[in-house]
């Protein structure tokens, strides 16, 4: 007698199946009961009458690699692109939109989650319903439109991260497109927002950023997991610059030293261009070009970290090219490590950043009384620094400069941010920093880049050892044959 087996048993037989290569299309570091609670948690705040419409990321020419958007990726874990996802407060349900199969794209790229994947993609998302981008509209007027009134509908109006990008330097670059009349172009977030306008005109759209935002600055337990592997590679990609430096090596060279300890260990990229500036080039905060030759006598500032698995790091070192500080870098880089360490000691659950500013601001003023500093100017710039509030930098997480607030607000548990002290002299173009990455933890604060060399002495002896450049050098091109 022939045993019969039930569609059911078929599909999750299928699913099984599929699971064993979902790794390549679809995302494991994360629980689907974790990103749905992180929808719950939209339903929850938008309330019974309003929905949430997330656009992720377009396709993209060529032969780059697709990166979701920031937002999608972390309400659902999906790479595929052209999709949408509908959170509906009224009856508590989620919706996915994916276009259909592109079988020419498979068969160079390999699988990409489809509208034809929707028990799949419902499998592994924890998602209600999966559909073909085509029934969104409907689905819209669904939702209320034919019986007024219409519910609210919250969608993102900040710009889309993706990849290395950061709002904050999106936003800069919008203000710089808008401001050339040969250009102009519109955000893609804009368009859609005017499509939605004025296709359904019946909604009135808010702004669904800032409730992301609030949900973003405090991180997951999982999420904290990727900050720190992230952190670990941006530190020995660090550990391995330092060891590679000597007079005459480039800075791009670092770059590649960098690179080359990411790539190893399963990054996806750069969290964001690496800044290394050699001497005056490191007086440029954002100095990306790493075209310059490295000499004695000159700091050298790195600050790089890793894109792994959509979430990133940022650490920063500054150490001299010919392996020793002189006396005038000495009282400089040992006035940053302990402002480092005052603005550590303050962090904890419940205090602000003001907080923890002037507790370190006092501490560093008694720290100072009987220093001796080479130059007046040098004196006059650590004194400066006491009153500087950016020493407690931004938050961190799926950008370097991650969305959420961290100034004004009582710290939380998860919270992860960069403390990042940093003073000018500016007759010398000279500039000192250190970044390292604070994690506010129940009982204090976690350094999670404590690891990297920041010690006068522990720098010193780093750079004395053998790097990648020495086993590797670059090699004459052209080849000979």
């Amino acid at each position: 007698m022939k045993r019969r087996i039930s569609h059911v048993a078929v599909l999750l037989c299928l699913v099984h199946l599929s699971f064993a290569q979902d790794k390549h299309h679809y995302q494991t570091d994360f629980s689907k009961e974790e990103f749905g609670q992180r929808r719950e948690k939209i339903m929850e705040t938008i309330g019974n009458n309003a929905i949430a419409l997330v656009q992720g990321a377009a396709g993209i020419p060529g032969f780059a690699v697709f990166r979701q958007s920031n937002t999608y990726y972390y309400l659902t874990g999906l790479e595929s692109p052209h999709a949408y996802l509908l959170i509906n407060g009224k009856n508590k349900t989620s919706t996915i939109y994916l276009p259909h199969r592109d079988e020419g794209m498979e068969r160079g790229q390999g699988k990409v989650l489809s509208a034809e994947d929707a028990a799949l993609v419902q499998a592994l998302t924890g998602i209600e319903q999966v559909k073909g981008i085509e029934f969104l509209s409907a689905d819209l007027v669904g939702t209320g439109l034919i019986r007024p009134p219409a519910p609210l509908l919250y969608t993102e109006f900040s710009p889309t991260e993706i990849g290395n990008d950061s709002r904050d330097e999106l936003l800069f670059a919008q203000a710089r497109t808008s401001a050339d009349p040969w250009d102009g172009q519109p955000t893609r977030q804009s368009l859609f927002i005017q499509k939605l306008q004025e296709r359904v005109p019946q909604f009135e759209i808010k702004d669904l950023s800032p409730l992301l935002d609030a949900m973003r600055v405090v991180k997951s337990p999982k999420e904290i997991e990727l900050i720190r592997r992230a952190t670990q590679m941006a530190g020995l990609g660090i550990i391995e610059a330092m060891k590679s430096t000597k007079p005459g090596v480039y800075e791009y060279q670092l770059d590649a030293a960098a690179k080359y300890v990411y790539y190893l260990h399963g990054a996806q990229g750069d969290g964001y261009p690496s800044i290394i500036g050699g001497g005056t080039n490191a007086y440029m905060g954002h100095y990306f070009h790493k075209t310059d030759e490295l000499k004695a006598g000159d700091l050298v500032l790195m600050d790089y970290a890793p894109d792994y698995n959509n979430y990133t790091s940022d650490v920063t070192r500054i150490w001299p090219v010919n392996g020793k500080f002189n006396e005038e870098q000495k009282e400089l880089y040992n006035f940053i490590v302990a402002y480092r360490d005052a603005l550590f000691k303050y962090i904890k659950p419940g205090v602000t950043s003001n907080d923890v500013l002037d507790g370190a601001a006092a501490d560093m003023k008694q720290y100072l009384v009987g220093k001796k500093f080479v130059k007046p100017a040098h004196l006059k710039a650590v004194q400066e620094g006491l009153t500087f509030r950016g020493h407690f930098q931004h938050p961190v997480g799926m950008a370097v400069h991650d969305v959420g607030r961290v100034h004004g607000i009582p710290l939380q548990p998860g919270m992860v941010f960069t403390i990042d002290p940093m003073i000018w002299i500016d007759e010398e173009r000279l500039y000192i920093r250190i970044e390292d990455m604070a994690l506010v933890t129940e009982t204090g604060v976690e350094n999670m880049s404590d690891f990297v060399p920041s010690r006068i002495e522990d720098v010193e002896r780093t750079i004395k050892e053998k790097g990648l450049i020495d086993f590797l050098p670059p090699v004459e091109l052209p080849l000979k044959k």
